[in-house]
């Protein structure tokens, strides 16, 4: 295998691998999924640590597949739950935890997760010795696109672990030659492990692994029913059963039609969260003429359609889109009689962030004026879930509030579900409570916080601030990073002439949290956009790779760095409410330029600069475990909101200016490059 086609496989390994910790990880530890930035930190770190162990002599990473095996065994062998944190930041779950206490799970996984990718990231670093600076990173860009878009192309087919793990088996014989038989072994274990949940039966969409449970339970009068339960991630997250039973045990599924004004029926109807169908059927029984159904999980949506015992998804009224909810509304010209949130609670975290869920655009203010703008004369919004906490009910209580410039009609049960309705006006909406439930509480006013909005979109933290939980396993990760680089790395004064890269890889990982964060909001939080914005990212990349490589002379450090303050300055100043009011072409298209252009100018300044080190390895790995100090920076978004990260990007790349080396450092380095690294 030639070097280039070596490095390519590489880098198209380590992606496609971390990609699969985070997926796997996230589906099988309980809860891990909202803390899945702390996967991407330890595959920050591994990667880092695989640059600073590399030599010439193509050192063989024969325990990648062996810590691969140990940490799925474990996993399966020895399930624990990362516990919640506390009532000031809120998981929706019914099930409680056991274990380790959360900061030791998260830091355990941190350091498995790094020990894991060391080895790709050995492979990869090792390939750099044989090549020019920028060729070598440059086809590591080409592998990371290929790895992403394998990795894509697979959740888009709904493929199993057991797939995954033998495209990982597949590259890592090929790139690892010895000793063979440990390689090999490891890795039939590895994919036999990953079998497991294919022979039970597991359905993986592109955000959940999916179990279901068939049971026959007695209601409340100890009639039996049957109740297929839809588990995610390991979390009972949905239950498929007949109509009446849903009414019987849950009433607030048909509180919103009491509280909306006689109109003469609810005529057209939006359903955000539609799941297995439920709420759709609910809204035929009460007369709907054509109700859309909104789902962003395609695999949920699917076993509606199977099982659902009053098959509303058949329907010739019902429209089905999978899809994101807020896009959806972006999207649409069609006006409403109802718009009902039924319990979209996601498990999950948008990859690429730290505490961006899938529906928290759903619950901003600006959320629910665009809901008001998508209501008919005499319409309504509803909204229920068992919120759990007073004061979440007192925050989304606030924002209908602001946004419809009236009170709505709460009600609360006693099992902790709350049912919140709200009329395009006063008139349209019904107070009260109904005589034939008793355990029904009608409330005039919640106390609670603020509406949150679309710059600091976190419904579930009660307060702006960072949680004690994160903050003690930052502290703890990086404290790790440090001992673990001066054991791997050696002295620390090998990366002191790179600090300048660490504050590029720092300012990078801000600057790609804000595109993805900002892609959601603007397209929407589906996997489909995230996945388009990682790709996107690599591409602008490569591209700059490509006309710093083809120039015929080197831009300058000032006028690189110039170019790229422009294009902050103007990401800055452009606001996101300007851009959601743009047709979606010319949305898409400003949104392009806005968003990837200090992704091209920032790869321009480090091209640049990578092209002129003397040890690259050390170089590279500067910069990775700048973007891994860059991760934890991203939670200072909690306290101020996402449009902090490009001030703080800002900030880190006029460090990395002051830090970087003279013009005459910058020319002796390129004249080395002429006769290669």
């Amino acid at each position: 295998m030639s070097i280039r086609m070596r490095l390519i496989v590489a880098s198209a390994l380590m992606l496609f691998t971390e990609l699969l910790l985070i997926r796997w990880l996230g589906a099988n530890l309980l809860h891990l999924s909202y803390f899945s930035n702390i996967v991407l930190l330890g595959s920050f770190l591994g990667i880092g640590l695989g640059f600073l162990m590399a030599k010439p002599d193509r050192r063989s990473p024969w325990w990648f597949p062996v810590a691969l095996i140990a940490l799925f065994a474990a996993v399966l062998d020895f399930p624990v739950g990362v516990d919640r944190v506390g009532s000031d930041l809120i998981y929706f779950t019914a099930v409680s935890t056991s274990g380790f206490p959360p900061v030791l799970t998260l830091t355990l996984v941190f350091i498995a997760v790094a020990v894991v990718m060391a080895g790709p990231g050995l492979l990869v670093a090792q390939c750099f010795f044989e090549l020019p600076r920028l060729d070598a990173y440059r086809y590591d860009l080409l592998g990371s696109l290929i790895g992403t878009a394998l990795f894509a192309v697979m959740s888009f087919l709904s493929a199993p672990p057991v797939v995954w793990s033998i495209f990982l088996a597949a590259a890592t014989i090929a790139l690892v030659p010895w000793p063979r038989w440990v390689v090999v072994a490891s890795l039939a274990c590895f994919i036999g492990l990953t079998a497991l949940g294919t022979i039970a039966g597991d359905i993986w969409s592109p955000y959940y692994k999916i179990q279901t449970e068939t049971a026959v339970v007695a209601d409340s009068k100890g009639d039996p029913y049957k109740v297929i339960t839809v588990l995610a991630n390991g979390v009972p997250h949905q239950a498929i059963m007949s109509l009446d039973v849903r009414l019987h045990e849950e009433p607030f599924y048909g509180l919103p039609y009491e509280r909306i004004a006689d109109n003469g029926g609810v005529g057209d109807v939006l359903i955000v969260g539609a799941g297995n169908g439920s709420d759709v059927a609910l809204a035929l029984r009460r007369g709907a003429t054509s109700v859309d159904a909104v789902e962003i999980d395609p695999r949920i949506h699917d076993l509606g359609v199977q099982w659902h015992p009053q098959k509303p998804f058949d329907d010739p009224r019902v429209h089905s889109h999978i899809t994101d909810g807020r896009a959806f509304l972006h999207q649409t010209d069609h006006k409403y009689d109802l718009v009902v949130f039924a319990l979209p609670d996601s498990l999950t975290l948008v990859a690429g962030s730290n505490q961006l869920r899938l529906e928290s655009y759903l619950f901003t203010q600006e959320a629910f004026e665009d809901v008001r703008d998508r209501l008919k004369p005499g319409g309504a919004f509803a909204m229920y879930n068992f919120y759990r906490e007073e004061w979440l009910v007192g925050r989304l209580v606030n924002t209908a509030t602001a946004a419809f410039g009236h009170a709505p009609c709460v009600d609360t049960y006693a099992s902790s579900s709350s049912v919140i309705v709200v009329g395009l006006t006063a008139l349209d909406q019904r107070c009260g409570v109904p005589d034939d439930d008793p355990s029904v509480t009608s409330l005039t006013t919640v106390a609670g916080p603020a509406p949150v909005h679309d710059d600091r979109p976190f419904l579930y933290l009660k307060d702006p601030g960072i949680p004690a939980t994160f903050l003690a396993v930052i502290a703890l990760i990086l404290g790790l990073s440090l001992v673990a680089i001066r054991v791997v790395g050696g002295p620390l004064r090998r990366m002191a002439p790179y600090t300048d890269l660490a504050c590029l890889g720092a300012a990078f990982l801000l600057l790609e949290t804000r595109a993805v964060t900002w892609s959601a909001l603007l397209f929407g939080t589906t996997w489909v956009v995230n996945a388009i914005v990682f790709a996107g990212i690599l591409v602008v990349v490569l591209l700059a790779v490509e006309v710093t490589r083809r120039l015929p002379k080197r831009p300058s450090r000032p006028l690189a760095f110039g170019l790229l303050g422009v294009t902050l300055v103007i990401a800055w100043l452009v606001p996101t409410s300007w851009l959601l009011g743009l047709p979606i072409w010319l949305r898409a298209l400003a949104a392009i330029a806005i968003a990837f252009g200090p992704v091209f100018a920032s790869n321009i300044v480090f091209a640049t600069r990578f092209a002129d080190t003397e040890d690259p390895t050390g170089a590279f790995a500067a910069n990775l475990l700048g973007a891994m100090v860059g991760g934890c920076l991203e939670y200072v978004a909690l306290i101020t909101g996402y449009p902090i990260l490009l001030l703080i990007a800002g900030v880190l790349y006029a460090g990395a200016f002051i830090l970087g080396p003279r013009v005459g450092n910058a020319r002796a380095g390129a004249s080395r490059l002429v006769s290669g690294p």
